[in-house]
């Protein structure tokens, strides 16, 4: 799959709407129970980048970043303003953020992850567009460096250690993260009179698999 690894405007997706769509099957049985399924482990998420748009400059913003990417063809990055880092929004970002796995001193890679919580369920999404310089990582709470105790692929946010950590040692990171995305049309509608009268063309923007 095409993807240019580049940043939607940050200014721009500040403002829009969105969040995680999930996908359920839900058949009704004669005995009026259901049957409830889903064929995808992951929520995939989806945006409306037209409501942070505020000027005329915006609009020429995104044409050049639609043109750019041939519309639906190649994906990128987006900054989900809503939920874009390992802790929670108010907080600053700390290598004890994440539990993302326990050594066992033959495993070297891990995949970078985020744990969501409502009382005893969790979810562990994997994190696949880790912003580069923003990975904080530690093992047994002793922080690590980068590029010397470990390094981080920013395109598959998998983490990579020179030794496989000791065996039941806590592996934690903390890190600001992007939706990998692309465009979910081949046409952006403007009108420069609705624009200034305070209408937004409607620009639908989906998460991809990577």
């Amino acid at each position: 799959m095409a993807f240019h690894d580049i940043r939607f405007p940050a200014s721009l997706s500040f403002g829009s709407v969105g969040g995680p769509e999930r996908r359920t099957d839900i058949v009704t049985l004669a005995n009026g129970f259901e049957e409830r399924n889903t064929p995808w482990a992951h929520a995939r998420r989806r945006y409306d980048a037209g409501m942070g748009l505020r000027s005329l400059d915006d609009v020429e913003t995104l044409i050049a970043f639609f043109e750019a990417r041939q519309g639906q063809l190649i994906g990128f990055r987006w900054k989900d303003w809503s939920d874009f880092k390992s802790c929670s929004p108010s907080k600053g970002i700390d290598a004890e953020d994440q539990l993302i796995a326990i050594g066992d001193e033959v495993t070297a890679q891990f995949q970078l992850t985020k744990t969501y919580r409502s009382g005893d369920t969790t979810y562990a999404r994997p994190i696949s567009k880790p912003v580069p310089g923003s990975v904080r990582v530690s093992i047994g709470g002793v922080l690590q460096q980068e590029d010397v105790d470990f390094s981080i692929d920013s395109n598959t946010g998998v983490l990579t250690f020179g030794h496989p950590p000791d065996v039941g040692s806590d592996i934690r990171a903390g890190f600001e993260f992007d939706v990998p995305v692309r465009f979910d049309t081949d046409a952006i509608m403007t009108s420069v009179s609705n624009f200034q009268a305070g209408e937004v063309p409607n620009v639908p923007i989906v998460e991809v698999r990577v």
